[in-house]
């Protein structure tokens, strides 16, 4: 495992689905059955009009991305913004892409930008990740 210090500019990046199974398990392993997530009925009254994918599990795609990818192995949160601009409906495609935007060398502090974009290019979630990087 290599915990090398990312440069600025640096981008990763994949892709998910936000199908039925993600947002069962999601709902089963968090504890929110928020109907607008898992009923149907409920979703298609509400603003959504069909059911949407629940936010925080954008939030988990994110933290794939930087725990597998930039940083990587090693990497360790300490914060992140999320902003949701645009709904995820089940069975989204959606790709998470995360840039380098500062480097703290002394203190191995990454700071990324993170972004979900839909397969239609609309941009779903925004927001800053701030991870530490373990000692080499």
């Amino acid at each position: 495992m290599s915990n090398s210090l990312p440069a600025v500019g640096q981008t990763a990046s994949r892709s998910f689905v936000a199908d039925e199974a993600t947002v069962r398990a999601f709902s089963a392993l968090s504890h929110d059955h928020n109907p607008v997530h898992v009923d149907d009925e409920y979703a298609a009254r509400s603003r959504f009009g069909q059911r949407i994918a629940h936010g925080m599990l954008m939030g988990i795609f994110i933290s794939a991305v930087l725990g597998n990818d930039l940083p990587g192995p090693g990497a360790i949160y300490l914060g992140q913004t999320l902003t949701f601009r645009a709904p995820v409906y089940i069975a989204d495609a959606v790709t998470v892409m995360v840039e380098v935007t500062a480097v703290r060398a002394d203190k191995r502090i990454v700071t990324l930008r993170t972004d979900v974009t839909k397969a239609d290019g609309t941009l779903a979630v925004t927001g800053e990740a701030t991870l530490m990087l373990l000692e080499e």
